[in-house]
Order: C-alpha cells, then structure tokens, then sequence
C-alpha cells in the first residue's frame, strides 16, 4: 500500500516530515482530503485543522494558520504562517490571548482598516488554536472547563 511523504513547513523550521495514509487540510471552500495516488494539488490553506492519519491508524490533528498547499508524486508540502500540534497548545494562553484580541477588536481604538484586520485575524487564529485544542483533548478523555 503506498503512503503519503508529509511535509509541513513554518517560516521557523520543518514541524515534521513523515508518512501518512491520509490528510485533511483546510482550503477556502471548504476541506480536501488528499490519499495516496491524488491527482496533483496546489491550494491555498485557510486557519482551521489539519487531521491526518499515520500509518499506524493514529489520527493527528493541527492547528494551522493561513498558507499553501502542493501534492504531486505522493509528496504534500504544506506551506504554513503557522502550524502547531493540538497537544501543544497551552489553551489559558490561547483563552488570554482570544480575549486581548476581542477587548481590542471592541474598543473602538484601532486606527485603521489595516489594523482592524489584523486584530481581527488574531482573534480567528486564537478562536482556532482553542478549538482545535479542545476537540484533541476530548477525543483524549480530558474533562473541559470552558467559560466561553
């Protein structure tokens, strides 16, 4: 049976490299989910999750912000502003952070359009960070507090 070679890329470094069944990533209209043998892809990436399937039958699962997706030859590079495993997401940090973003996006303080979208991005990253950290948690049987 042939695998994926999985590859995903932040300015920051190579958050991993390794072989995969399946993967379902985030795109504008929706989700693609690539298998082994696809047509070629290339794609822009919208914030949202990334699950894929290890050879194992173990499912992983991402937070990822914007960026670009490429498949040819059973190789998927994902090109990501920001990719973070969902076990590694500090969700009281995520909260904080989500709540700064609104405090600003509500105050009625930002200068200009250019800075209301960036607030406003802010706030979808942190949105998706804790979700997708919540949904990885549940599946793990952790109990979730939650007062949002």
């Amino acid at each position: 049976m042939s695998s994926i070679n999985l590859k995903i890329v932040t300015p920051e470094k190579l958050l991993l490299e390794t072989e995969v069944s399946q993967v379902t990533l985030p795109v504008t209209f929706g989700e693609v989910t690539i298998l082994p043998e696809h047509v070629p892809y290339i794609g822009s990436l919208v914030s949202g999750e990334v699950r894929f399937l290890e050879e194992t039958g173990e499912e992983v699962q991402l937070a990822l912000s914007s960026g670009f997706v490429e498949f040819h030859d059973n190789i998927l590079t994902v090109l990501a502003d920001r990719a973070e495993r969902a076990e590694d997401i500090d969700i009281e940090r995520a909260e904080e952070a989500r709540k700064r973003a609104e405090e600003l996006k509500n105050s009625g303080t930002l200068e200009d359009e250019e800075e209301y979208a960036r607030t406003v991005a802010m706030l979808d990253k942190e949105l998706n960070r804790i979700r997708v950290a919540r949904k990885h948690r549940s599946h793990r049987g952790a109990i979730l507090h939650t007062d949002a």
